[in-house]
């Protein structure tokens, strides 16, 4: 068998849904691990079929890596699988036993298998640069509001507004909105009444408005991706079009040509 026909057969559509189907089987798998009662009645099968389903595994990257070993280092989602796949590979005996754990990350070769998962996590990853410059915002807002609790309300509440680092870590929580108002807002009001003036603004500027920007703008690199891959389509699509188009007039052309020779 060449490499071109390992290749198309790696890449068929059914063989990519069998490696899906194990990927989900693997992941049931796992989680039965975690039951006492489940590995005392069938744990050497489970050890089996999960050793089996990583031989899969093994197996479809070498062929990915042999079949076309360069187009396999430009495609990070085929280096994301080998990065899961190998941390499964190493053992988990003594000091790195707390690796078993983390066998659960081939679950993730999910979302390398699912087109729309990786649009997903792809616009994710193009928001990051966006983000940052929010995320330097809310982290200005926490240090200007962390600094003035600390001063206001140090002496009477030093477990909450204690430190710089105890306050930021207070109106985290009340810009979460877990129990900020009866836990934390009211407690600190029945000794400073005006509090609220420090807090209520403090939960606009976060909860209410910083927080939305962060959706806004995953939400415009996810549209972004979206649009980018529909370019793409067009464009491939237009591409074929015009292959067959041409393939139609040079048959036009090759028939023409024929007639005339009948007609002479």
């Amino acid at each position: 068998m060449t490499f071109q026909k390992l290749k198309n057969f790696i890449e068929h559509p059914y063989i990519e849904n069998f490696i899906l189907v194990l990927i989900t089987v693997n992941a049931i798998v796992l989680g039965l691990e975690t039951s006492p009662w489940v590995m005392s009645k069938a744990g050497s099968f489970l050890v089996m079929l999960d050793v089996t389903i990583l031989g899969v595994f093994v197996i479809e990257l070498v062929l990915r890596l042999v079949t076309d070993f360069y187009g396999f280092w430009r495609k990070p989602w085929r280096i994301f699988d080998l990065v899961v796949v190998t941390i499964a590979l190493i053992p988990s005996s003594g000091a790195l036993s707390v690796l078993r754990a983390f066998r659960i990350l081939r679950v993730l070769r999910m979302i390398s298998s699912i087109k729309a998962m990786r649009r997903v996590v792809t616009g994710l990853l193009s928001a990051l640069p966006g983000m940052g410059s929010i995320v330097f915002l809310l982290g200005l807002i926490f240090y200007v509001f962390a600094v003035i609790s600390t001063k206001l309300f140090a002496q009477a509440f030093p477990e909450w507004f204690g430190t710089i680092g105890a306050s930021s870590y207070t109106l985290f929580q009340i810009m979460t909105l877990e129990s900020w108002s009866m836990g934390i807002v009211r407690p600190v009001m029945e000794q400073y009444p005006l509090a609220w003036l420090l807090f209520v603004p403090f939960i606009i500027m976060t909860a209410f408005t910083v927080l939305n920007l962060f959706i806004g703008v995953i939400v415009d690199a996810m549209q972004s991706e979206h649009e980018a891959e529909a370019r793409v389509d067009r464009e491939t699509m237009m591409s074929e079009t015009e292959v067959i188009l041409n393939e139609v007039r040079a048959l036009r052309l090759e028939v023409a040509e024929l007639k005339q020779r009948s007609e002479k």
